[in-house]
């Protein structure tokens, strides 16, 4: 069975989890977010979904 999630909504319930439990205040979230977000419109997408998508590859060898 494959599953399948998106990483915005993995990152955004990891922050909502993180300033529901106090780990990182309002003001902290808002900044990640606000980076997410104007990262995504620059010419660094590219290179960092591929990252991602090279150590989720590689994760997802390591179970089979």
């Amino acid at each position: 069975m494959i599953f399948t999630i998106s990483a915005v909504l993995l990152f955004g319930a990891a922050s909502a989890l993180a300033v529901k439990t106090r780990s990182a205040g309002g003001g902290a979230a808002i900044v990640l977010f606000l980076f997410g977000f104007f990262t995504a419109g620059t010419g660094a997408y590219g290179p960092i979904v591929s990252v991602v998508t090279a150590t989720t590859d590689a994760l997802s060898t390591l179970g089979k």
